[in-house]
């Protein structure tokens, strides 16, 4: 009964994070456009949008939803959910919030979301939590995830990149909520280690990356349509996860023959969906 419910829940979790995403691309475009240098100015403009606050809230809740359904159903078998829910995102975009959705990039949503489901479902089963860590392994994996962020927001200035800047600054905030992701993955760890010092960085480190990719993921919904975007920025995100399950937590790799074919044939979908998803539309230029 446990895992129906966390089964439920996390599509649950999956479509109101889809719609809040969307609700808050509907307010981020009558806001002013997000600029680090003031970020209490952009926080209160954006909050100031009833759709991008209501997008908001529901990300929120989502948010609780997930850590009910991980606490139920097993983490794979969850972010598989989660992942393969960005499938129906181009139908709620075409058809509730009357966006425009190519088929190009219907299908570049639908294969991000169904690849990482296959990425998802090729490791094998873990025994317990798996939260324990090694601190330099947490802290450069999280290194190279802030790198890649970073190199993704500057890449929006490159002249062929231009004309997909949305698209990139979104990629960016994928990134760091792989950087919060994998953070608090890491607090729930600190226990097996009784070091509690350890638990103001790790907790610093989760809440500052998310903060920062609410503020990228608001500007790359700016600057770009909504649903390559979104389908986007959850594909960075979801595929840091992963990594990082690997990279710095030892989740294992697969082994058998079906297991590297299913991991192949997610990572042939992932890059497919990246090919896919983007377009030439663009807002009009405004400095980040």
């Amino acid at each position: 009964m446990s895992l129906e419910l966390g089964l439920a829940l996390a599509l649950a979790c999956a479509c109101i994070t889809n719609l809040g995403s969307l609700y808050k691309h509907r307010g981020a475009q009558h806001a002013h456009a997000v600029d680090i240098r003031r970020p209490l100015r952009t926080a209160r403009s954006l909050l100031a949008s009833k759709w991008f606050a209501i997008g908001l809230a529901m990300a929120t809740g989502a948010g609780v939803l997930h850590i009910a359904a991980m606490a139920l159903a097993p983490l794979s078998v969850v972010q598989a959910v989660l992942a393969a829910g960005v499938v129906l995102l181009g139908v709620t975009g075409e058809r509730r919030f009357a966006l425009r959705v190519t088929r190009r990039q219907a299908w570049g949503a639908a294969l991000s979301g169904l690849g990482v489901a296959l990425l998802v479902a090729s490791v094998p089963p873990l025994d317990g939590p798996h939260s324990a860590f090694r601190a330099a392994s947490l802290l450069g994996f999280e290194g190279v995830l802030v790198i890649v962020g970073l190199s993704l927001m500057l890449g929006r200035r490159v002249g062929r990149l231009a004309d997909h800047r949305g698209l990139l600054v979104g990629a960016a905030g994928g990134s760091l909520f792989g950087v919060a992701d994998v953070a608090v993955k890491a607090l729930t760890g600190l226990p097996t280690h009784g070091t509690a010092a350890v638990l103001a960085p790790w907790l610093g480190v989760a809440i500052a990356a998310s903060v920062a990719a609410q503020y990228a993921s608001a500007r790359g919904l700016q600057e770009g349509e909504a649903v390559p975007v979104i389908a986007l920025t959850g594909l960075m995100a979801n595929v840091a996860y992963i990594a990082g399950g690997i990279v710095v937590f030892g989740d294992p790799m697969p082994t058998g023959a079906l297991g590297l074919t299913i991991e192949c044939a997610g990572f042939a979908m992932v890059c497919a969906a990246a090919v896919l998803l983007p377009s030439s539309a663009l807002s009009d230029p405004r400095p980040l």
